[in-house]
């Protein structure tokens, strides 16, 4: 199986300031991980620049132009709310994170590759067609999934996001088109205080399980076992995309939920199995959340090696 990675050097230049939780050494604990020998099979390329075209599938135009315009000074910070603070690199940081999962889907639609994982920041499943947040400028997956469908004539696209934080942004996105299907575990309450489990969308393809605080394994892999992947079965996807968030860990500084890599690895596991499934293997994953970095890279580097398999 090959599997692409996806990241650029811009996605380093995203500096929202000391003390920040979302910051370059994320990415780096990630990019030195994957230099293991054992990760020598992966396919690797730059992430390009999405372009306005594929943006504004999800985000209006007038967005799009005004996060261009919002890129600071060399030095200088721009604050988009009390989370999301932007320097001078943080704009390109956005455009390569949206464009890696793009080329990601280009990738496994074309057959160059069975899977892909886009190891770039910033985040992006809080951003809402026309709202930012939570760290988040443009809604990576999101922009994936309807590239596919514009691009490539995929008919329905999966979302499936793992991250500790429900992405209301990527719900706000799905929710209202039954083309799309949308599954989530989160802790509740947590930022964005979104995600009841009665929220279930145009065509019941919006499937979310909030987790209570200290949750762990037996109960995130119940919710996923019992709840979302018999819904996302029915739906058959044919593209699947993966929100990768792994702030769910126990070691994570921002949430009080108590998983552990083995269970990143099995859900890694479950999802591929989908796509085989459904989708002839195909699947797109980005990273969302983690932040504490040596949980961060350890999950991180078994959820790719299960994408390797």
């Amino acid at each position: 199986m090959t599997t692409l990675l996806l990241t650029h050097p811009a996605c380093l230049g995203h500096e929202p300031g000391p003390h920040h939780p979302e910051r370059p050494e994320r990415l780096a604990a990630i990019l030195a991980a994957l230099q293991d020998e054992e990760f020598a099979g992966l396919a690797r390329a730059e992430a390009p620049l999405a372009t306005s075209e594929q943006l504004t599938r999800v985000h209006p135009a007038n967005y799009v132009q005004a996060m261009l315009g919002a890129r600071p000074q060399p030095g200088e910070y721009a604050m988009i709310d009390g989370d999301t603070i932007l320097s001078h690199g943080s704009i390109e940081a956005a455009l390569r994170a949206a464009g890696a999962v793009v080329a990601g889907v280009d990738a496994v639609m074309g057959g160059t590759a069975d899977t892909a994982f886009a190891a770039v920041r910033p985040p992006g499943h809080h951003a809402t067609p026309d709202i930012p947040g939570g760290f988040c400028i443009f809604n990576n997956v999101a922009i994936g999934a309807r590239h596919a469908q514009a691009r490539h004539g995929v008919g329905r696209v999966a979302i499936l996001d793992f991250d500790v934080h429900h992405g209301q942004g990527t719900q706000a996105v799905v929710e209202t088109d039954p083309s799309l299907f949308y599954g989530s575990t989160h802790q509740y309450p947590l930022y964005p205080g979104t995600g009841h489990s009665n929220e279930r969308g145009i065509d019941r393809n919006v499937a979310n399980v909030p987790l209570r605080p200290n949750s762990g394994g037996a109960q995130f892999r119940h919710a996923w076992g019992e709840i979302i992947l018999p819904q996302l079965d029915r739906f058959a996807p044919e593209l699947v995309i993966v929100s990768a968030g792994f702030d769910a860990h126990k070691a994570d500084p921002l949430a009080q939920l108590s998983l552990d890599t083995a269970d990143f690895e099995w859900i890694s596991e479950e999802l591929l199995a989908i796509a085989d499934r459904h989708a002839e293997g195909r699947l797109v994953s980005a990273l969302e959340g983690g932040y504490d970095l040596d949980a961060l890279a350890d999950a991180t580097a078994a959820h790719v090696r299960v994408l390797m398999r």
